[in-house]
Formats: C-alpha cells, structure tokens, sequence
C-alpha cells in the first residue's frame, strides 16, 4: 500500500531571471516569498500560503515554454507512478527525486516526494 495526494501547482517560467518571475507572481497572487528560498541555485520559489498545511505554490525556472504543472506527492515515487500508468499516464523523464509523467490528455505533472505534514492524515490510500 501506498499513498499520495495533489501537492500543489508550479508556475514555470521561462526565464533567465527567477527573482523577476517570483516578484510577479508573488505580487499577482497576494503572497509573499518564503524567507528560505535560495532561487539562484534550486531554480524554484516557494511562495507563502495562508494555510501553512496548504497546497504548494512554487516559481520554478524551466527550459521549455511557459505553463502551470501540478505535483503529486507520494511517499512511494515508482508505486505512484506505476498507478498512473494503469490509468493511462506516460513517463516523460525521471529527476533524482520525482518523475515527470504525460497525462492521456497531454498535460504534464510530476510526482514527488511528499512534503506536506498533513500528508499521513489526508492522502489516498492505494493498495
């Protein structure tokens, strides 16, 4: 058995300054930047939810053309993966911690560990 649950959406930009990327969203959504991000080297911004358990909403700088992917958070990565492949979903390339899949709709998203501390309580349970 397993479990996972929706993790959050990520704003990619492609971009060669993530800090300009951040500042937007940041002030388009009304949320401040978390204190703890270092852009420049992880390429990712965190930005503040008003529920500190909610959903994350990160920046990231990417390669391809701008868009809005959402994760799932799994505490077993290649179980999740293989759950998704039975509904359909296609492994598109795989990071030292989390796949990126296609959907059978063409979306992509990625499957991650999970990180948030209401993930035991909250997630699906799958067998």
């Amino acid at each position: 058995m397993h479990k996972s649950q929706l993790g959050g959406f990520i704003i990619d930009c492609k971009t060669d300054d993530i800090d300009a990327a951040a500042d937007f969203w940041s002030a388009a959504l009304g949320m401040e930047r978390a204190a703890a991000d270092t852009p420049a080297t992880t390429g990712f911004v965190r930005l503040e939810t008003a529920d500190p358990n909610g959903l994350a909403i990160e920046v990231q700088k990417v390669d391809h053309p701008s868009r809005v992917h959402l994760d799932i958070e799994t505490d077993d990565i290649e179980a999740e993966v293989a759950r998704l492949e039975k509904l359909g979903a296609k492994r598109v390339k795989n990071y030292e911690f989390w796949w990126v899949l296609e959907a059978p709709t063409g979306q992509r998203f990625c499957v991650i560990r999970a990180k948030r501390k209401n993930f035991a309580k909250e997630a699906n349970a799958w067998e």
